[in-house]
C-alpha cells in the first residue's frame, strides 16, 4: 500500500494531484486508454509514473453512455492481475480503482489499491462494508440513471444544489458508518447524466458542490463528450486543447484530483502555469 494521504489533497503549490487512467477494457470511449492485457496496463502505469502521475487508476468495465455491463468476473480478470503488476514494479505508487462492486473493490484493495472510485456513490449495499472494513479513502460521484440511459434528456431544477444534495447524503452514509470526512472525495459527474449546460455550471461552481469542507473534490473531464457539445469535436482524438483548457482553471476552482488521459500534457499545463505565476 502506498502513503496515500498527503495524495487526495492539493499539492502545496495549490495545483491538482494527476490520476492517469489506465482502462483494461475493450470498450472505453477514448480507445487510446484501452490496455488489452495486464502487462500493457503496467507498461502504460509506469509511463504514465515518470511523467508527472501521482494517482494510476485501474477501470474494467466501462460505464461510458450507452455502455453494457459485465460480469463480476469479468471486471475481475480485467482488474486484479493488472494492480498486482503495477503494484509489484511500482511499491510506492497510489493505485485507484474504478468499480462499482464489492467484491471487485474487495478484491483490489488486498491486490494492492489505495483507493476506491465508485461512480454508483454506494450503489452496491455491500460497497459501504468494504470502505469501511479497508479503511481506505473512497470517491463517490454523482450519476443520474444508469450508463446505459444516463444521458436520455436528463433534467434538473438547480444541478448544482441538487448534486451537492445528493454527494451530502452519499458522505453521511459513510461518515456515521465511522468514515472519516478526510477520506472522502466528491466528483461531481462531469458526463453522467447532465447536459452541456449543467456540466459547465457544475465546473463553475468548483468546490461549491463539496458538502463538507474537509472533504476532496475530484473532476473527470478529460476527452469527454462535454468538448463536442462545447466545441464541435466528435471524436475523442481531438478534444486534448478542451481537456486543457478546463484544467487549467482546476486550481482556481480548488480541485483537489484531476483525473485524465493525458498524463504528460496536463503536467506541462501545469509546470508552465506555476512558472508563469
Amino acid at each position: 500500500m502506498a502513503d496515500w494521504r498527503p495524495m487526495i489533497n492539493r499539492r502545496e503549490d495549490g495545483y491538482p494531484r494527476i490520476m492517469g487512467v489506465v482502462n483494461v477494457t475493450p470498450d472505453s470511449f477514448h480507445s487510446d486508454s484501452r490496455n488489452t492485457s495486464a502487462d500493457l496496463a503496467v507498461a502504460t502505469a509506469s509511463r504514465m509514473s515518470s511523467e508527472g502521475a501521482d494517482w494510476i487508476e485501474i477501470g474494467g468495465e466501462s460505464t461510458r453512455p450507452g455502455a453494457t455491463p459485465v460480469s463480476v468476473e469479468v471486471e475481475l480478470s480485467r482488474v486484479v492481475p493488472a494492480i498486482v503488476g503495477i503494484r509489484a514494479e511500482h511499491p510506492d505508487l497510489c493505485i485507484s480503482v474504478d468499480t462499482r462492486r464489492a467484491e471487485v473493490a474487495r478484491r483490489a484493495l488486498e491486490s494492492g489499491a489505495d483507493l476506491v472510485n465508485d461512480v454508483s456513490a454506494l450503489g452496491d449495499p455491500s460497497m459501504l462494508d468494504v470502505i469501511v472494513e479497508y479503511e481506505c479513502p473512497v470517491c463517490v460521484m454523482h450519476m443520474k440513471g444508469m450508463p446505459e440511459n444516463m444521458q436520455d434528456d436528463p433534467s434538473y431544477g438547480d444541478v448544482v444544489s441538487e448534486v451537492s444534495s445528493y454527494l451530502a447524503t452519499k458522505s453521511s452514509i459513510l461518515v456515521e458508518a465511522g468514515v472519516s470526512p478526510d477520506r472522502i472525495i466528491a466528483d461531481p459527474g462531469i458526463g453522467f447524466g447532465k447536459s452541456l449546460e449543467h456540466n459547465v455550471a457544475l465546473l463553475s461552481s468548483g468546490r461549491g458542490v463539496v458538502p463538507d469542507k474537509q472533504m476532496s473534490l475530484m473532476w473527470g473531464v478529460s476527452r469527454k463528450s462535454m468538448f463536442h457539445d462545447l466545441l464541435g469535436r466528435e471524436s475523442s482524438e481531438d478534444r486534448l486543447s478542451g481537456s486543457l483548457g478546463v484544467a487549467a482553471v482546476s486550481m482556481e476552482k480548488e480541485v483537489d484530483i484531476i483525473r485524465v488521459h493525458d498524463v504528460v500534457e496536463h503536467s506541462d499545463t501545469f509546470a508552465a502555469m506555476k512558472a508563469v505565476r
